[in-house]
């Protein structure tokens, strides 16, 4: 399979699963390839190798963002969809807030472009660990498949909020928090018990 064939099929079958069915006027967005767009690590969006300023123009961007079941990042329109390249995820939590506490207790975050999340099951945390360097990157997850990544000084803010579960089959404890009665593992560690 030549590399614009597997294009061409990664973008129909996101736009099959984005809409469940044919388009009203049953054609397909036509397929741009990849364009010069794209994400740096920290959440800057980027058009001819140069910095996008205008945030407005970020978030409209953003509100087209797509991701495809192996990783790529589309910009969707009923028209065209176009490849862009992101170095790791579209969007850097930059803000916790919480209510209520232990299993009560509601987690949301604000996005870099300032879209608010609630921590829940459509919405779950994910955290890699590196594997040289043993440091967490934890993400939250998204609408249309995309993730945002928590900066620092968020994940600091998380663990601040952390419970301990002891699993007795693995002799394991569990570090996570709940948000709307769910338990989101942030990581494990042996029971000193």
């Amino acid at each position: 399979m030549t590399d614009n064939q597997k294009t061409i099929d990664l973008a129909e079958n996101l736009w099959t699963r984005l809409r469940g069915q044919m388009p009203g006027n049953g054609r397909h967005p036509q397929i741009c390839g990849d364009i010069p767009m794209s994400i740096g690590r920290d959440g800057t969006w980027f058009y001819q190798g140069g910095p996008i300023g205008r945030i407005e123009l970020v978030k409209l961007f953003s509100s087209v963002l797509q991701r495809d079941e192996e990783g790529g990042h589309w910009l969707v329109t009923p028209a065209e969809m176009a490849r862009i390249e992101v170095e790791d995820v579209a969007f850097i939590a930059v803000e916790l807030i919480n209510e209520g506490h232990g299993k009560d207790q509601i987690i949301r975050f604000r996005t870099n472009i300032d879209q608010w999340v609630d921590l829940d099951k459509d919405h779950p945390l994910r955290v890699e660990q590196d594997p040289k360097t043993d440091e967490p990157s934890p993400y939250v997850g998204l609408e249309r498949g995309l993730e945002a990544r928590l900066n620092r000084a968020v994940f600091y803010q998380l663990v601040e909020l952390a419970d301990e579960i002891s699993d007795p089959e693995s002799n394991m404890l569990r570090i996570g928090v709940y948000s709307h009665g769910q338990f989101f593992e942030i990581g494990r560690m042996e029971n000193p018990e």
